[in-house]
């Protein structure tokens, strides 16, 4: 009841100093944000809008259990039966206070892990799936990889800090964003994260029915700003606080990652910080389809095909190429002055036999120097090689014509 009672207290304060925050016409300056470590993503396309050392690798605390909870959903039926273990029931608090040979389901133990952030739910989970939190941490660091992170490397599978002969348990900021993209917009089980997470209470018993427990969300971000869609706290004393968030509003999808934001009695800075990058891209940003950018048709016309067969009497062989389907981000997040680029890569000759399809270059949509998505361009005729037979029509015709 006290950790209730106080958590509404601090959702309160936070709630009364953001209100008070002015618009962010700018980004904030780095001496602006608490977090050591801090990035702003657009969810859609994966840009990072925003950066504070957003690349450093660092302790990342129980926000790590946002991966342990996709890839539970991802490997697991939510109603198979978790028994617990001896190393899941000695984990330290925050715990759920499991014992030893209970079982409990799946289903109830992710919640106990986002909700709470009880360390023994996510050993006893990582165990489930892969016999233990070494083949766990493996299936993380894999997935990791699978996402696109750069510099993660993960040993436990509730962020309580740790070293192994690979190194320490830490991500970057970035890598956290790009893992929350992929619960929120890539993973088959996006529906099922969001609803475990978004969850203010849940309440649930072991599969004997003798314990009953309930867990309340502590993730005040999702009282804080109209279309907070998710989020996880997480704290250590190597970490500090630590936040992993997202919200949604007017088809734009922010990601907001905090690392080392603030240590014991600063428990309310990523709030704020959240708050602070949350209402800069909101503020600052639209929503741009780049494949909606028209290429230049002037810049397509026919290329000479060397050695072709020429459909005209002494004419030069030549193809019309033809642009394809686009593939890219279809949603991006631009600020004012920035404009979507084209950049035109296409041969000015050719070399004979070219078939119908043959790929001959590319139209790309860039922003700066990030490619946004492509468009292959592909020869819109054949164009057979020059042979004897073809020689010799050639020379019957010009008799005929003389």
């Amino acid at each position: 009841m006290y950790r209730r009672i106080l958590s509404l207290f601090l959702c309160i304060i936070t709630l009364i100093s953001t209100t008070l925050s002015v618009s962010a016409e700018e980004p904030p300056k780095e001496t602006e944000l608490y977090a050591k470590s801090a990035v702003l993503m657009d969810a859609d396309s994966g840009r990072i809008l925003y950066e504070k050392n957003g690349h450093e690798a660092m302790a990342n605390a129980s926000t790590t259990k946002i991966l342990t909870c996709i890839l539970a959903l991802e490997n697991c039926d939510l109603n198979s039966q978790v028994t617990v273990s001896q190393n899941a029931a000695s984990q330290p608090k925050v715990h759920l206070g499991m014992r030893e040979g209970q079982i409990f389901y799946l289903k109830d133990l992710l919640y106990g892990l986002m909700l709470e952030s009880y360390n023994d739910c996510a050993v006893a989970i990582a165990e489930h799936i892969a016999g233990s939190t070494e083949g766990f941490a493996d299936m993380m660091n894999e997935k990791a990889k699978e996402i696109g992170c750069e510099d993660s490397y993960f040993i436990t599978p509730n962020g309580l800090d740790k070293k192994d002969d690979g190194g320490f348990h830490h991500t970057t900021a970035s890598d956290l964003a790009k893992i929350m993209r992929y619960c929120i917009k890539d993973s088959a089980k996006v529906s099922e994260f969001l609803e475990i997470t978004r969850t203010g209470q849940y309440s649930f018993s072991d599969v004997a029915g003798t314990s009953s427990y309930s867990c309340y969300n502590h993730n005040a971000f999702l009282q804080m700003m109209d279309g907070a869609l998710t989020g996880k706290t997480g704290f250590t004393g190597t970490a500090g606080y630590c936040y992993i968030g997202a919200l949604e509003r007017d088809g734009r999808t922010y990601i907001v990652a905090l690392l080392a934001c603030g240590w014991p009695n600063n428990k309310t800075y990523k709030w704020s910080d959240t708050k602070k990058l949350m209402t800069y891209g909101i503020e600052n940003y639209r929503k741009e389809d780049p494949a909606q950018k028209k290429w230049d048709d002037a810049r397509l016309v026919p290329i000479e095909v060397c050695g072709g067969q020429s459909t005209a009497i002494g004419g030069t062989a030549s193809v019309l190429p033809v642009v394809g389907d686009y593939s890219g981000c279809r949603g991006l997040l631009l600020k004012e002055g920035e404009e979507v680029g084209i950049k035109y890569e296409i041969s000015d000759r050719l070399y004979a036999p070219v078939k119908k399809g043959d790929f001959i270059g590319k139209i790309s949509y860039v922003l700066g120097n990030e490619v946004l998505g492509e468009c292959c361009v592909v020869a819109g005729d054949d164009v057979e090689k020059i042979d004897f037979a073809w020689c010799v029509r050639q020379v019957l015709a010009l008799l005929w014509l003389v």
